[in-house]
């Protein structure tokens, strides 16, 4: 199956509106519950002593501090580089049937 004109095009607008939300965001904080899933799934060492210290030192269910990510600002400006490139390349591509 070829990719079609169309297909490029949608492709180019979805990173180029990705490439703009990266360039717009100067943090993301992840919730308490969502950092604890991470370090669950990633094998992370202080998962398994974050789970039993948080259940002897907060037995009221507290809810503990989420990780900030700072996405560095290339991020941005690669996913909109990317996006245009493939939105042209898309009105560059002949029409098909």
């Amino acid at each position: 199956m070829d990719i079609t004109r169309n297909q490029y095009f949608m492709a180019g607008l979805v990173v180029l509106a990705l490439g703009i939300q990266f360039r717009m965001v100067d943090t993301i904080e992840l919730t308490p519950k969502f950092t604890q899933f991470l370090a669950d799934q990633t094998g992370h060492p202080l998962a398994a002593v974050g789970a039993s210290t948080q259940s002897l030192a907060q037995p009221g269910g507290l809810p503990t501090k989420g990780k900030t990510i700072r996405p560095p600002e290339w991020i941005g400006y690669s996913l909109l580089s990317l996006g245009a490139i493939l939105v042209l390349h898309s009105l560059g591509m002949p029409k098909s049937g």
